[in-house]
């Protein structure tokens, strides 16, 4: 089913509502084709899921009989969280049919009892677990030994992997690199947004998964493709937004998706002739939207920290916090405060690091954060 909107701010829909990707789709299909495992770094909201979710369609179209999971760890806070979640994700979807998948489930998940239910949408069995304290380890094992035993071809998609890195559980990464690495049906994509985390987790010598996988990083997509895809489904619908208003967009976002896609969704909604205040005007109406939730996130964090973040939002982007110049012009405190804020902000994904400098992460809030007073 087509969407009303074409511009899709969640989910995957098709290849005609997803936007270019191409270099970096082949470059993985290529890899889980010669069996390597995949490293996707990105910041978040610059299209990390959607590029799998198509990766995966393409994979599907190709080979309908290969088996793929997604599953967001962002949420698990423990070894336990992430066992019950890949349970749930995995379990059951080797077979179709209701009997096979519930004898073949039961011959490897002992630990624990799952209780099968079925999909609503498509009527696959779908498997429940309660994972037991103190055994998240075994269970763990069984599900890979599940994995194992299909002669399916599998690609699992971890999201937000670093998240591993949090858990209370000590040697978590050595724990699942240790399965993973036996598994000759099974390929990973592990894909997280910590770019400094997930470098360190593949790249560092005294690290598990240390050169163990193809690591790809996602930039933001060309701009004349991305205006092309704009333009073209404006123009299906009898609208007109122009090369010109176009690349205003994108050159405010930076070219980051999420961002772009949510002013396009609204655009599209709007009228049939785009011009510059009616970008302006759809920028505000989200921002008025989020402005609650921004004041009220805020209240959490020192007056220096938010002085730091407004700093920020008015520069656009900073290549030295710690200048003497920049400091006095936004009258923040001394350079050690400033230390302090920013590993605060960055650990909790207010400010982030890129590649030409320090930005304000969320950018919807920069922009909300410019219209503040001092």
């Amino acid at each position: 089913m087509k969407p009303n909107n074409p511009f899709l701010i969640s989910g995957y829909n098709s290849p005609e509502f997803f936007c270019n990707r191409e270099t970096e789709k082949n470059r993985m299909i290529e890899a889980l084709y010669n069996a390597r495992n995949i490293t996707l770094i990105s910041p978040r909201r610059m299209g990390k899921t959607g590029l799998i979710r198509h990766l995966f369609y393409n994979l599907k179209k190709e080979n309908s009989d290969i088996v793929t999971f997604y599953m967001d760890i962002f949420s698990t806070q423990s070894l336990s969280d992430f066992v019950t979640l890949f349970a749930n994700t995995v379990l059951g979807q080797l077979d179709t049919i209701p009997q096979k998948a519930m004898s073949r489930v039961s011959s490897f998940i002992k630990s624990c009892r799952p209780v099968m239910t079925f999909d609503e949408f498509n009527g696959m069995p779908k498997f429940m677990v309660d994972i037991i304290p103190t055994t998240e380890e075994v269970t763990l094992k069984e599900i890979f030994d599940y994995l194992a035993s299909s002669e399916k071809q599998c690609y699992i998609a971890i999201d937000e992997f670093q998240q591993i890195t949090e858990y209370p559980e000590k040697g978590v990464e050595a724990l699942l690199r240790s399965y993973i690495q036996f598994l000759p049906n099974v390929n990973f994509i592990f894909s997280g947004s910590k770019k400094h985390i997930m470098q360190e987790m593949f790249t560092s010598a005294n690290k598990p998964f240390y050169q163990s996988t193809q690591i790809l990083n996602i930039g933001a997509i060309d701009i004349e493709d991305y205006a092309n895809f704009a333009i073209r489904h404006f123009s299906n619908a009898g609208k007109n937004l122009t090369t010109e208003m176009f690349h205003k967009i994108y050159r405010k976002f930076e070219g980051h998706t999420w961002y772009i896609q949510s002013v396009l969704n609204r655009l599209y909604g709007y009228t049939s002739e785009i011009y510059e205040f009616t970008i302006d005007y759809a920028i505000n109406q989200i921002i008025s939207e989020f402005e609650y939730t921004y004041n009220d996130l805020l209240k959490a964090y020192p007056k220096t920290s938010v002085s730091l973040l407004k700093a920020v939002a008015r520069e656009g982007c900073v290549k030295e916090l710690f200048n003497g110049d920049f400091i006095s012009k936004h009258k923040l405190r001394a350079a050690s405060s400033v230390s302090y804020s920013v590993k605060k902000l960055i650990d909790k994904e207010l400010l982030y690091e890129s590649d030409n400098g320090y930005i304000v992460y969320d950018r919807f809030m920069a922009e909300w954060l410019r219209q503040q007073p001092f």
